[in-house]
C-alpha cells in the first residue's frame, strides 16, 4: 500500500511511497483512510526525522477489518481517529480506544480536522474547570486549536471570550468563531481593559506568555501548549504567586490521553459538529499527492485554518 514517508530528497521532505500493509493487534481495527489533516507539530518533526519515518496524527475513513477482540465498530463504519504517527496512509491499524463513529451528515474532511486540534482545545479548556459564567483569554486564537477553543468556550457558557491575534486581518475570523473581544499584536496586555481572566489558553509563548499570566484573575489557571513565538520567557515570579491561587499547567495532548481515551473526547466533538455547535475552518483541500507542497505552505503560514488532504 501507499503511505506518506520522510524523503530527504524532497523539498518539504515528504513523499508517498510503498510500505507494508498494517498488521493489527487484537485491539486494533484496520481503517481505509479517506481524509487526513495536517498539524504543524508533525510537519515540523518531519523536517528533522530520519528517512522513512511516517508522520500523521489525524485521519477519517471506514472500518475495513474489525478488531479481533470484539471491541470497537463493525466493518463499514465511518470513523475518525488519531495515531501517534503513521496515519497518513491508505490503510492503518488503529486502537479502538482512539476512534469514534461518524454520523452520516459529518464529512470525512470535517472529521479529519478534529482529533489533535479539537481534542487539545477541549481538554485544555477543561484543565481550567467549568467556564460557565467565567472569563477566558485565548492567545494565538486564529490557529487550529485557538479557533476551536473560541467556539468551545463560547458554547460552554463563558461570559467573556477574548482572543489575541497577531494581525488585524484576523479579527473578524476569530469573532465569527465566538470571541466577544479581540486584541491585536504580540502583547496581550490591552485585554486588561475587559478585566482579568479565570482561564488563559496560551500557544504562543515568547513575550506573549508573561503578559497573559499577568492577566490571570485570583485562583485563575493558565494552560500552555505551544511556543510559536519562542520557548524562553521571563516571568515575574513574585507577581505570579502574589496574586493568590494561580495555576500554570503544561499541556501535551498525548500525555493527557493516557488518562482518558481519545475516543471519548472525539465522540463529544463529533456530536457538537453534527449539531452545528462546532464548525471547522478548512482553508485548503487537495489530493494527498500534494502533501509535500501543502506541508510547506502550512509551515510558512500561507493560509489560516486547517488543511485537509483526500485519499479518494
Amino acid at each position: 500500500m501507499k503511505a506518506v514517508v520522510v524523503d530527504p530528497s524532497k523539498t518539504g521532505r515528504l513523499a508517498i511511497q510503498m510500505v507494508d500493509r498494517p498488521m493489527p493487534l487484537p485491539f486494533e481495527a484496520v481503517v481505509k483512510v479517506a481524509a487526513i489533516s495536517l498539524n504543524r507539530g508533525e510537519v515540523r518533526r518531519s523536517l528533522t526525522a530520519e528517512a522513512g519515518w511516517r508522520p500523521g496524527w489525524d485521519f477519517a475513513g471506514t472500518i475495513e477489518q474489525a478488531a479481533a477482540d470484539g471491541s470497537g465498530f463493525p466493518v463499514g463504519t465511518r470513523v475518525v481517529g488519531m495515531l501517534p504517527s503513521g496515519a497518513w496512509a491508505e490503510q492503518i491499524a488503529a486502537p479502538t480506544h482512539a476512534i469514534a463513529e461518524l454520523p452520516s451528515f459529518v464529512s470525512f474532511a470535517q472529521a479529519a480536522t478534529l482529533p489533535v486540534a479539537g481534542l487539545t482545545a477541549l481538554l485544555a479548556l477543561e484543565k481550567g474547570g467549568s467556564v460557565l459564567g467565567r472569563s477566558v483569554l485565548i492567545t494565538g486564537a486564529s490557529g487550529g486549536v485557538g479557533h476551536f477553543a473560541c467556539q468551545l468556550a463560547r458554547y460552554a457558557g463563558a461570559r467573556l471570550v477574548v482572543a489575541q491575534v497577531r494581525r488585524s486581518d484576523l479579527v473578524e475570523f476569530v469573532k465569527v468563531a465566538g470571541a466577544h473581544q479581540v486584541v491585536v499584536g504580540d502583547d496581550p496586555s490591552p485585554a486588561e481593559q475587559y478585566g482579568f481572566y479565570d482561564v488563559v489558553l496560551d500557544s504562543v509563548g515568547g513575550q506573549t506568555l508573561p503578559g497573559a499570566l499577568n492577566l490571570l484573575a485570583v485562583d485563575g489557571t493558565c494552560v500552555t501548549f505551544g511556543a510559536t513565538a519562542g520557548s524562553e520567557v521571563t516571568l515575574n515570579v513574585s507577581r505570579f504567586y502574589g496574586k493568590g491561587g494561580l495555576n500554570f499547567y503544561g499541556f501535551i495532548l498525548f500525555h493527557e490521553l493516557k488518562a482518558q481515551p481519545a475516543a471519548l473526547g472525539l465522540q463529544r466533538l463529533v456530536k457538537l459538529l453534527d449539531e452545528g455547535h462546532l464548525r471547522p475552518h478548512i482553508a485548503l483541500e487537495a489530493p494527498w499527492t500534494e502533501v509535500d507542497t501543502v506541508a510547506q505552505q502550512l509551515t510558512q503560514r500561507q493560509f489560516i485554518g486547517k488543511a485537509v488532504l483526500h485519499l479518494e
